[in-house]
């Protein structure tokens, strides 16, 4: 598979329905400020830095913990991706440092070093709560720049967080619609999710984790790597009142959440200021969901075990992760 951007499938341009209509934003900035309003959590939490994953209790781990029967392990991150390509404009980097030749006695040691511009297309990771400011403020109204600076984030890093364990909930929209994948562009509303929900036998509710697999690295391994930036299937925003509802604590899936191009004027990431910004709600991106559809198939069921554990990076706007499901 080539990794130059001029031999990648160009993507299909979005129509009506599929992040704008007739050419034009569906989504007005004033109805997404109306939307931002409906669903902020400011002020509900005293620990406003976890946000959202304050409200998973013991209770919530001992009900994702009771999930596991077969004992099957799914990884969902990507491999390190150091080649350039039109959807890893930044490569990760990866080289020896130590090649067994430092030490003058046994045993010999071997070293390497890692590194990584991880917020795009090419890394699992996961977006902490200084990820995103909208007008200016980040979750629970603090003022981005009096918080962040060169040094970091003094407010929302990824080492506030912790580690997560909760039940997980796979939205596989391709397998409900009896497709390979979703197209680039393609806008995931609040009634799919509901129909996914009746065909896939589960329910979201409070303190879950839902992802959303639209097929993206089955279509990037079949037809070849694109600029998902230009266009890439997601959530529309109409969604997200959804989620807000059944009060879940963490959104992801195998591309960045989002509908590209957006469906809202002025915004290119509407989702991530919605969940992130609005609500509290921290966000996985860039997750290789297909083995975890296989497995859910395999066991007939689309809720399981999650266990998500970021770097503990002070300050940190997020971190690459390699979340784990257990069924």
């Amino acid at each position: 598979m080539s990794g130059n951007p001029d031999d990648a499938p160009a993507p299909p341009p979005a129509g009506p329905g599929k992040g704008t209509a007739a050419g034009r934003p569906e989504v007005s900035r004033e109805e997404f400020d109306a939307l931002f309003e409906a669903v902020r959590t400011w002020g509900r939490w005293a620990s406003a830095e976890r946000g959202a994953w304050n409200g998973v209790t013991a209770r919530h781990v001992q009900r994702a913990a009771a999930l596991v029967r077969s004992g099957t392990v799914v990884p969902m991150g990507r491999p390190w991706d150091t080649v350039a390509g039109p959807d890893n404009a930044k490569p990760a980097l990866h080289y020896m440092s130590e090649l067994g030749e430092g030490e003058a006695s046994e045993p010999s040691t071997y070293k390497d070093f890692l590194g990584v511009d991880y917020h795009g297309k090419g890394v699992s990771h996961l977006d902490a709560l200084s990820h995103i400011a909208y007008r200016g403020q980040l979750y629970d109204g603090r003022p981005a720049r009096e918080v962040i600076g060169a040094a970091g984030a003094r407010f929302g890093g990824v080492s506030a967080l912790g580690a997560l364990v909760t039940r997980g909930v796979l939205i596989d929209l391709p397998a409900v619609l009896g497709l390979p994948w979703l197209e680039p562009g393609h806008a995931v509303r609040a009634q799919d999710i509901v129909a996914a929900e009746r065909a896939l036998g589960v329910t979201i509710g409070d303190g879950d984790a839902v992802l959303l697999r639209t097929g993206h690295f089955r279509r990037r391994r079949e037809a070849g790597p694109w600029n998902p930036d230009a266009a890439s299937a997601g959530l529309h925003v109409d969604a997200v009142p959804l989620l807000a509802e059944r009060a879940v604590v963490l959104l992801g899936g195998d591309g960045d959440s989002d509908v590209r191009p957006s469906p809202v004027e002025g915004l290119r990431s509407p989702v991530h200021a919605l969940a992130i910004a609005g609500m509290g709600v921290p966000l996985l991106d860039n997750l290789d969901l297909e083995p975890l559809s296989a497995a859910c198939a395999e066991a007939g069921r689309y809720a399981f075990m999650l266990v998500v554990a970021p770097l503990n990076v002070p300050g940190g706007t997020g971190s690459p992760v390699n979340p784990v499901a257990i069924l």
